[in-house]
């Protein structure tokens, strides 16, 4: 039987601020990206988010990102490589510290936001990411954006890599993320997003805007947390996968 894994980044409020129904998401999702308090999350939403993924059996992974509250995360700030890897070590090792005190455990490491797309077209900022994780844990998988430089940089550290796509975004010819704000970038129709990830994760293919079909494995499927139709995106493409016979599980238990 098919299977396949689906996550969401969640633990992205701040304080009192509240982003997005993290509790509604891990009823649903099999994976659980957290935030480790420098795009978003602090200590108090980190521990809660774990500890309600420990009772639902939902796996759980870093999402670091940029230090970056006012722009979420999704501004590029003029940090070197080793910068990024010292962020990424200092996020990691955070999120792996209040994992084990909600008791539960981390298994892998996803990046967030405009770190994560610039990892995925440079080459040095994938490779400072991998570089991070493995120095934290080597036995944490990488949950990489398929058909980028996070695969490579993941591989070429000996990491555990899987490769992920979005039920909520459209991609470009080459197989990246639509830019958010053009035409295209975001899919809000449940049904669309849901018969989408069915026919790429049936084909084993990112399906671009145009049509075309990009062959990859796909192990992962994500739906952003902080959108309005998040948790009914998520409903959707779990009942669509699960009508088609395809098995929900996490990449990485």
């Amino acid at each position: 039987m098919l299977s396949i894994d689906l996550n969401s980044d969640l633990g992205e409020g701040f304080g009192d601020y509240r982003c997005g129904d993290d509790a509604a998401m891990l009823e649903v999702v099999t994976s659980a990206n957290v935030a480790c308090g420098l795009h978003a999350g602090d200590p108090e939403i980190m521990a809660r988010a774990f500890a309600i993924a420990r009772e639902r059996g939902v796996a759980v992974g870093a999402h670091p990102g940029y230090p970056d509250l006012w722009g979420f995360g999704r501004r590029v700030l003029p940090f070197t490589p080793g910068e990024v890897e010292r962020l990424v070590a200092y996020q990691v090792g955070a999120a792996a510290g209040l994992a084990a005190y909600a008791g539960h455990r981390l298994t892998y490491v996803k990046a967030h936001g405009a770190l994560a797309n610039l990892a995925a077209v440079e080459r040095e900022v994938a490779d400072a990411i991998a570089r991070a994780v493995k120095a934290v844990d080597p036995s944490l998988s990488l949950l990489a954006i398929a058909l980028t430089a996070q695969v490579a940089a993941g591989e070429a550290q000996g990491l555990d890599v899987h490769q992920e796509i979005f039920a909520d975004r459209g991609y470009t010819e080459a197989g990246f993320l639509i830019p958010r704000g053009q035409p295209g970038a975001m899919i809000t129709d449940e049904a669309e997003a849901a018969d989408r990830v069915l026919a790429m994760v049936q084909e084993g293919a990112i399906i671009a805007a145009s049509g075309r079909r990009l062959p990859t494995p796909i192990r992962s499927v994500c739906v952003h947390g902080d959108s309005a139709h998040a948790v009914a995106t998520a409903r959707a493409v779990r009942a669509r996968l699960e009508g088609a016979g395809v098995r929900l599980a996490p990449f990485r238990a």
